[in-house]
């Protein structure tokens, strides 16, 4: 059985203290993730990403945050961008 049943069946199973425990355990987790992509980029670097209507947008990242990046594209203006979603162009 793969970890994710697993995990669905031990939530199914879960009191409510359990629950909030889970709960605790993934936003760390996620937080984690994110922090953990963000320091993959610098100022500086050409990237891409699935923005709103599914269109892609290239830009250059202007500002690193924690949790998001400030990507500036020349024609689709400023976009606020969680790490994860981001692709690195530099050597592609």
């Amino acid at each position: 059985m793969n970890t994710v049943l697993t995990a669905v069946k031990a939530i199914h199973s879960a009191n409510r203290d359990e629950l909030e425990q889970i709960i605790q355990a993934v936003k760390l987790q996620q937080t984690f993730l994110a922090k953990q992509s963000a320091r993959t980029f610098t100022v500086g670097d050409s990237v891409q990403f699935t923005g709103r209507g599914n269109r892609t947008v290239v830009g250059t990242v202007t500002k690193v945050n924690p949790k998001t990046i400030v990507v500036d594209s020349p024609t689709q203006g400023r976009w606020k961008v969680t790490a994860s979603m981001l692709r690195s162009l530099e050597g592609a």
